[in-house]
C-alpha cells in the first residue's frame, strides 16, 4: 500500500475531506512517528504492533568480495514487533 492509496481510503471513509486535507493528516503522522522514534522513544499503535529504536553495537564483519575482515560501526535501527492481533490476521 502505497501513500497515496492510505489518502484514498481516508477519503473514502470521510466523504467530505478534501484530497489536500487527507494529505495533511498522513503526513502529519507519519512525521511525528518519524520525530518519535527519532528521538529514541517507543511508538505503540493499538492492533498494530510497536516501533522502537534498538542500538547495535560495533561488530567484526567481512568483505564479501575479498574476504577481509572489516570493522563495522556501532549504529542505530527500528526494530517492529507486529501485534497479536494482526499476527493472527496474517495466520488466519
Amino acid at each position: 500500500m502505497k501513500r497515496s492509496d492510505i489518502i484514498t481510503s481516508i477519503q473514502v471513509k470521510f466523504n467530505n475531506l478534501r484530497s489536500s486535507d487527507a494529505a495533511a493528516i498522513v503526513d502529519t503522522i507519519s512525521n511525528q512517528m518519524i520525530e518519535s522514534v527519532a528521538a529514541g522513544n517507543r511508538i505503540e499503535v493499538r492492533g498494530f504492533g510497536t516501533f522502537q529504536p534498538r542500538k547495535r553495537a560495533t561488530k567484526v564483519g567481512y568483505n564479501p568480495s575479498t574476504g577481509k575482515p572489516m570493522n563495522l560501526p556501532a549504529n542505530t535501527t527500528i526494530l517492529f514487533k507486529p501485534s497479536r492481533e494482526l499476527t493472527k490476521k496474517m495466520n488466519g
